[in-house]
């Protein structure tokens, strides 16, 4: 019967190892996004405590090889777990004030501080194997059997705890609930044994750990993850952090992950909103005087752009991408993205292009997630797949963040581009972030669009024009040119941001 719950807790706790991973960066996702650099200090953290439970779980099971002694370690393991995300609220709560202005120091207080929280639940989980190891082993000759058998039965729990974690628990808990859930199974299961070896009188202290998680979950009624503004509605998804606001000029605004920059704006009333998405509206004209027949927008958000070229356009068919379904039905429900004539796709950009698009006059890539743009939207290959899917007189245009004295990731776009396409231009936006990067697919001249653009009658595409025209030029950048083997778009984006903040040259 001992060996029965061993075994059981190796499982559960491999289970939640990997179930706490995953959980770690939904917590962190709305404050710090989910880039490919904040899962290397997820995972590289979780490995050293680990680690170091693996070496202090062995010390200690030649020291006081008990059952109840490793019932105790997880039960405190587990404790740890379920009270994790309300401990991490006030350093997750630094991260807003840090993002806004920039501080650094703030920032990483914010960031290292919630990741050193997990360093006494995972720390003591990586001491149960070891422990059981010692518990299980029974004489040396099958001591490698039995180390086998646990490690692959942890193992087992590992990998069910990364697929149900992600597609199971998630999906009916969230992510408070979640680690939550963690807890009471482990402090159940550990309980259980510790009053087995010692009597209810003195687990006492344990199972007053259990009733105060227990007593968490009642009380916990979710509220609101991170507190903003005009908020109207926030939402988890498999893929993102979502937020829908409105701001006190009534303009309804889409915010993602870290919510530092909007993915889509709406106002009944209004179609140009002086951001990135107006200068989508001069694209074809760098090709041709003609309006554009049709449409495709790989980072379809809320639908800004879909609703500005049927407004202006006309009911043109457009097929907008959004990896996630999620914001498509945030985009249906609060940004009145209706329109009969936008076929709204739930599906990975590249993948779209490469399998299921068909031809277009207009290519419009909006897909980053600020300030990141997915590594696979910025190569030579995916331009050459895109060149494939234009129009004779079709262009693509990419929404392309800088400062205001760093231009290297619109370089960089533009490089790659060039390889691609005869002509490439940039338009930047008087915002100071935002440069529009075009491409033709046919050679085209930059006094060709002044004249295409002078033709124009429309009040709204004439508005637009007059700002961003002074700032239209051909682009000359010919590296570096981003590979699908080589396109370090996030470690350049991280020294852009830190060249920002601390002004390094």
């Amino acid at each position: 019967m001992k060996n029965r719950l061993v075994l059981l807790l190796v499982f559960l706790c491999g289970f939640a190892v990997m179930g706490v991973e995953m959980a770690a960066s939904r917590l962190l996702r709305p404050f710090f996004g989910d880039s490919i650099l904040i899962w290397a200090n997820i995972i590289g953290l979780i490995l050293i405590y680990l680690t170091l439970g693996y070496y202090l779980g062995g010390r200690w099971a030649d020291r006081d090889p008990r059952a109840v002694t490793l019932y105790r370690i997880i039960a405190i393991a587990g404790f740890a777990i379920g009270i994790l995300p309300y401990i991490a609220r006030p350093f997750l709560h630094l991260a807003i004030p840090a993002l806004q202005r920039f501080d650094a120091g703030l920032g990483f207080v914010s960031f290292v501080g919630t990741l050193v929280l997990f360093v006494v639940p995972v720390t003591l989980l990586g001491c149960v194997s070891p422990f059981a190891i010692r518990l299980c082993a029974r004489d040396v000759s099958s001591a490698g059997t039995t180390a086998g058998t646990l490690y692959a039965l942890s193992t087992v729990g590992s990998i069910l705890g990364v697929f149900v974690t992600v597609f199971v628990l998630f999906q009916w808990l969230g992510t408070r609930s979640t680690f939550i859930a963690f807890s009471l199974a482990l402090l159940i299961s550990a309980v259980a044994g510790i009053v087995r070896e010692w009597g209810i009188a003195r687990a006492f202290k344990y199972i007053v750990l259990l009733a105060i998680i227990i007593a968490l979950a009642a009380l916990d009624s979710g509220g609101i993850i991170k507190t903003t503004p005009g908020l109207v509605a926030e939402i988890e998804s498999p893929y993102n952090y979502i937020q829908v606001v409105d701001d006190a000029s009534g303009w309804r605004l889409l915010t993602v992950n870290e919510g530092e920059a909007y993915q889509s704006a709406y106002h009944p009333d209004r179609v140009v909103t002086n951001g990135v998405w107006d200068l989508f509206l001069l694209a074809p004209y760098l090709a041709s005087p003609e309006p554009p027949r049709n449409l495709l927008i790989i980072g379809l958000a809320a639908g800004t752009t879909a609703r500005q070229y049927t407004h202006i356009f006309g009911a043109i068919p457009i097929d907008g991408v959004e990896l996630d379904p999620a914001i498509i039905a945030v985009g249906q429900k609060y940004f009145a993205m209706t329109q009969p004539n936008l076929r709204a796709i739930a599906d990975d950009g590249r993948n779209f292009v490469q399998t299921r698009a068909a031809q277009y006059d207009v290519i419009a890539i909006d897909a980053y997630r600020q300030p990141y743009i997915p590594f696979h939207l910025t190569t030579v290959e995916f331009f050459r797949a895109v060149r494939a899917r234009l129009t004779p007189r079709g262009v693509v245009a990419v929404n392309a963040a800088h400062t205001s004295d760093d231009y290297r990731l619109v370089d960089a776009l533009a490089a790659t581009m060039r390889a691609v396409f005869p002509s490439v231009y940039l338009l930047d936006h008087p915002n100071d972030a935002n440069t529009l990067v075009v491409a033709t697919l046919q050679p085209t001249r930059l006094d060709d669009f002044h004249t295409n653009v002078a033709r124009v009658t429309d009040a709204n595409v004439r508005y637009i024009a007059n700002y961003a025209l002074p700032s239209v030029r051909v682009a000359t950048q010919t590296e570096p040119i981003f590979t699908d083997d080589h396109a370090p778009v996030e470690n350049l984006i991280h020294s852009i941001i830190v060249r920002h903040i601390f002004g390094t040259p």
